[in-house]
């Protein structure tokens, strides 16, 4: 009787945690966005002085509250899986573990000396912004788009890279140092600077075959920036096809998260986890 106890309130707590199908696990999330968001914040405001000056006490205390908050979740999240060192070693696991380190870390180290590596260790709370993409559902297509079109963008940056270094010479032949182009690899530099239209004013062409040289590369640039977001945008658009046009056969996919493996996007009414066999649900 007891072992089932301990069983169903593990279950429970995991399907507070893990899925969001229930209004429980709904106000979990919803909690835990507004304790990133605020989390996010705080460190924003911690690094204007005059801010942290005035209000120093209750930024800490915010941000113990939330630290213990993460710990607290952190840890059911270990205690809720079968196997918690594929979580601990997962890129959510990993995530979840800097978000909640860094202010405890902030208490072993004393003295003057340690304010410079305290200040760094500080910063590290700014990677709890990546705890905000297990939400963002959409994101999972953009990443799908950018991997099945990662060959065609590393060709793509590498003509790039080819054409900086060949206009980046030339440039360094026409200009000379007299009018800032020292060395190849400051023309390089300036011949990046200019295909990506930012454009700093730092080195100037001076001659006209040059200044007509950068008119052409700053033409290609625009032109530079607009193929890689084309070549993504086509993979993305093909995904959303994808999608939009399912089997007849083929449920609706759920946040039911499986206790073993920590597998999602398992059909509804799905009785077994379709990665490892688990069983989901209690039957």
């Amino acid at each position: 009787m007891g072992m089932q106890q301990k069983k169903n309130w593990k279950t429970k707590l995991h399907e507070i945690i893990y899925e969001a199908d229930t209004p429980a696990g709904k106000l979990f999330d919803i909690v835990l966005l507004i304790a990133i968001i605020a989390s996010i914040l705080l460190v924003m405001l911690e690094s204007v002085k005059s801010i942290d000056a005035k209000y120093h006490d209750l930024l800490n205390i915010s941000e113990w509250l939330i630290t213990i908050l993460f710990t607290i979740e952190y840890i059911a999240r270990i205690i809720t899986v079968k196997r918690p060192y594929r979580y601990i070693f997962s890129f959510y696991g990993i995530v979840d573990l800097l978000s909640t380190i860094p202010k405890y870390i902030s208490i072993i180290f004393g003295g003057v000396h340690a304010l410079a590596t305290l200040r760094a260790l500080r910063l590290l709370r700014v990677f709890r912004i990546l705890k905000l993409v297990r939400y963002l559902g959409a994101s999972n297509n953009l990443v799908r788009a950018l991997k099945a079109s990662r060959a065609k963008i590393l060709v793509f940056l590498f003509a790039v890279v080819i054409a900086a270094v060949i206009s980046g010479t030339i440039m360094y032949l026409v200009e000379g140092e007299e009018n800032g182009f020292t060395n190849i690899p400051k023309s390089v530099y300036w011949c990046i600077v200019t295909l990506t239209t930012v454009g700093f004013g730092d080195i100037a062409p001076q001659t006209p075959l040059g200044q007509f040289i950068a008119s052409l590369i700053m033409v290609l640039g625009y032109g530079i920036i607009a193929v890689p977001t084309g070549i993504v945008s086509a993979e993305y658009t093909a995904q959303n096809k994808t999608k939009q046009k399912p089997k007849k056969t083929e449920l609706h996919l759920n946040t039911q998260s499986c206790p073993n493996c920590s597998a999602e996007k398992h059909k509804d009414n799905a009785k077994f986890c379709y990665k490892c066999g688990h069983k989901l649900h209690d039957v």
